[in-house]
């Protein structure tokens, strides 16, 4: 018998690759979770006491004028 190992196949060499590079994204996910990325809730504004939010100032309503068909 021949003890000589066949040579790797393009398959394998894919396969390869795609472990390497789950391995890859599962370390770089694991420390962006690490190194604390949240944002403190400190540093976002207080919310306004009446809502505030979406207001129809009259550059929106020029949008509005603008979509109509």
């Amino acid at each position: 018998m021949n003890n000589q190992s066949a040579p790797t196949s393009r398959r394998g060499f894919f396969w390869g690759a795609a472990a390497a590079g789950a391995a890859v994204a599962t370390v770089a996910s694991v420390k962006a979770v690490d190194t604390g990325a949240a944002i403190p809730s400190e540093s976002l504004p207080a919310a306004p006491a009446k809502g505030g939010g979406y207001s129809l100032s009259e550059h929106v309503k020029r949008y509005y004028q603008t979509t109509r068909v």
